[in-house]
């Protein structure tokens, strides 16, 4: 989820041949596609990486580097999905996590790959899940991991990531709302656009009149939800499930570039060029054929930009 926020450096996953110990699984795998969005059920949430007092640690460790980030108390669903690497009123990472249980905690841990131990773990959500997703999916590469802990009543405003997600629920309960990646209501064709060759977020705001059209999974600790690129996605946490002692929900997205969205990358600076023309573009996806043109257009542009404009392409774009 990189939403075009940050820089740190993530690691390309490694194959293991080992198998891994902990397990996702589809909750309807006949009908699972790794091109659209799906439940999952997995058992990650025992996995001793992703219980508080270890997560708590993790965050001082990644807090030097800004890895830490947090929104404002009254952000809503509605709210442009902004972030700041400094905590309300100033507060130290050991002060946050001491007050994490009180309404409207929030704080999010961005690339945790940068720690080998968690980079390790990430390894691990991959290689359990890689029979959902390699057959459709093939020549996954960089992977990284952004955890979110917060307490009720919060929210992670509507936005859209550049690569595929495995967001797993660790604790507590949460509803995770889900549209539709192909919809151009929600979101515009040229905004997509912005996005994956810029990280610009600034236009992709929630349309209340729409908000129908989202999938709501409401995920306990052991849930999840897959979902492609671009989809876009928010979250919110409510109260009546609090008990003293458990008011803090976890969850964590594991994100992962493919082959699919590496291509599509390449077709969406081609269209980025004709829609500047005066053109409509089709988006990538829609017609295999015209992709195939567009893809070798498209990385020779982003080379082109990089090289004479000092621009960073997405992951594979060139």
């Amino acid at each position: 989820m990189d939403s075009g926020a940050t820089t740190a450096p993530v690691q390309r996953f490694t194959a293991v041949s080992a198998a891994p110990v902990h397990q996702i699984q589809a909750v309807d795998t006949p009908h699972f596609s790794s091109l659209r969005m799906g439940a999952l059920r997995h058992d990650f949430d025992r996995h001793p990486l992703m219980q508080l007092p270890r997560l708590a640690q993790l965050a001082r460790d990644l807090m030097p580097a800004k890895q830490c980030r947090f929104i404002q108390p009254d952000t809503t669903q509605t709210s442009a999905f902004r972030h700041s690497a400094t905590a309300p009123a100033g507060q130290d990472i050991d002060a946050v996590f001491a007050r994490i249980e009180e309404p409207g905690s929030w704080v999010a841990l961005y690339d945790v790959q940068t720690d080998p131990q968690y980079a390790a773990f990430l390894d691990e959500v991959i290689a359990s899940a890689q029979h959902l997703i390699r057959r459709e999916q093939p020549g996954l590469f960089r992977v990284a991991g952004f955890i979110f802990i917060s307490a009720p009543p919060s929210v992670t405003p509507f936005h859209i990531d550049r690569e595929n997600n495995l967001w797993l629920q660790i604790r507590g309960r949460k509803t995770m709302t889900v549209f539709d990646h192909r919809d151009r209501d929600l979101v515009a064709a040229r905004e997509v656009e912005n996005f994956i060759i810029h990280g610009s977020l600034d236009k992709v705001r929630l349309d209340e009149t729409l908000r129908h059209r989202g999938v709501d999974f409401d995920v306990a600790a052991g849930d999840g939800v897959y979902f492609p690129a671009t989809s876009p996605h928010m979250t919110r946490t409510t109260t009546d499930w609090v008990r003293p002692g458990e008011g803090v929900s976890i969850s964590i997205g594991v994100v992962f570039y493919t082959a699919v969205t590496r291509h599509h990358a390449r077709v969406h600076q081609c269209n980025r060029v004709l829609r500047n023309l005066g053109l409509a573009p089709v988006l990538p996806g829609i017609s295999p054929w015209r992709d195939a043109i567009k893809a070798p257009v498209g990385r020779a542009i982003a080379a082109a930009r990089a090289r004479w404009r000092g621009y960073e392409a997405p992951p594979g774009a060139y």
